[in-house]
């Protein structure tokens, strides 16, 4: 799949109107209406107004130039699977609708317009989906009760009392709009704007539902089944898409924004797929060497302090962290070595001490050279300085 910058044809770091002003004009020379529905124009129309909904989003801007086409496309059955061709037409009338695109172009015909009610999608939804550690390790599938606006079950969505049917509009005569022609210099111009008479849905409810007063939707609770890939950070997100509220009228479902937010876990820091972790030792420990049990994500792994092992430095457990988003590789646990002092000493600890002190001296200076690089990488992460 092409690059979206590259579908749009602007630089990865192009500002926001830059990116609509390039899609507008190029959504405008490859609208079918304007090359007689041609297939080929129409998946071209397509492909750049889906480029254009990620870019044009930060949210799911960043996520694609993190992780690329996966990140808005999602393993886990979210993002812009399904887009379509008709999705593609409600993005640009809904960004770019002041005016009818036929009458723009001269057509009379190739494409018929359709009805308001067949496009009004019910609203989208954000949902918060909390995380541990153990599931980004592993990923997780988990059903989610929803409350949604759902269809009425007494007269099925379309709002209208049992035994009766909406009527056509007729204002409109059914199109859900109405439009206004004005001459300039430019010549005529065309503009649409939805039937005051109708609210823009082509048809008018006479004898509402006693149950939903005439909207077609009423309140309930919805099981969606969230799944999570392995690897993914708080403020990641998932787009089930027509999972949510279902629109007024036999509107099509809209859809369900999945935030994730990891909780903090009290053994670990996370650094991206690393994971830190501070293992106090004693003085005889850090001194003569140990072997001691970490803890890691799922379970524990021996460890190996070796003799002389100073308090601060870095050791680094290769491939015991997080998996990486969209990869089979995974982070490392690191460990930091700090010796513990204690703050109180039993008469035998304190004879024992004593003792040492008679013989034990510091060297003028303990630096082996080894982690510096390293430690300059982490400080941030384990100061926040």
């Amino acid at each position: 799949m092409r690059d979206y910058y590259e579908i749009l044809g602007v630089e990865r770091g192009a500002e926001a109107d830059t990116i609509k002003r390039s899609y507008r004009k190029l959504a405008l020379q490859y609208h079918p209406d304007r090359n007689n529905g041609s297939a080929e124009a129409e998946e071209q129309f397509k492909e750049l107004t889906e480029a254009y909904e990620v870019l044009k989003d930060p949210n799911k801007r960043a996520a694609y130039d993190r992780y690329g086409h996966a990140g808005v496309k999602g393993g886990a059955g979210a993002g812009f699977a399904g887009f379509s061709f008709h999705d593609a037409l409600d993005i640009f009338m809904r960004d770019f609708g002041g005016f009818s695109v036929d009458d723009m172009f001269g057509g009379s015909g190739g494409r018929q317009r359709r009805g308001a009610q067949s496009v009004r999608k019910g609203p989208d939804m954000r949902i918060t989906f909390p995380l541990t550690l153990d599931e980004v390790a592993g990923g997780v599938k988990r059903t989610v009760r929803i409350e949604v606006n759902d269809e009425c079950g007494r007269c099925d969505g379309s709002g209208a009392k049992a035994g009766t049917s909406p009527v056509t509009c007729s204002t409109c005569g059914g199109a859900g709009e109405v439009r206004r022609v004005q001459r300039s210099f430019l010549g005529q111009l065309v503009s649409v704007m939805p039937c005051p008479e109708c609210g823009g849905e082509g048809q008018r409810i006479e004898q509402p539902c006693e149950q939903c007063s005439g909207r077609g939707v009423e309140r309930a609770q919805r099981e969606i089944e969230v799944s999570v890939p392995p690897g993914v950070s708080t403020g990641d997100y998932l787009t089930m898409r027509g999972q949510g509220n279902a629109g007024v009228r036999g509107g099509p479902r809209g859809d369900v924004l999945v935030v994730l937010e990891v909780e903090e876990d009290e053994r670990f820091l996370r650094d991206g797929s690393d994971l830190i972790f501070e293992l106090p030792v004693t003085f005889s420990q850090a001194a003569m060497g140990a072997e001691l049990d970490v803890p890691t994500i799922g379970g524990t792994a021996r460890l190996k302090v070796a003799p002389g092992t100073q308090s601060g430095r870095l050791l680094r457990m290769r491939g015991k962290g997080l998996p990486q988003l969209q990869s089979t590789n995974r982070g490392d646990l690191i460990i930091r070595v700090v010796v513990w002092t204690p703050t109180t000493l039993t008469p035998e600890q304190e004879s024992v001490f004593r003792q040492l002190a008679k013989v034990e001296a510091p060297a003028e200076r303990v630096d082996d050279g080894r982690d510096r690089g390293f430690w300059g990488r982490v400080k941030e992460a384990l100061t926040g300085s």
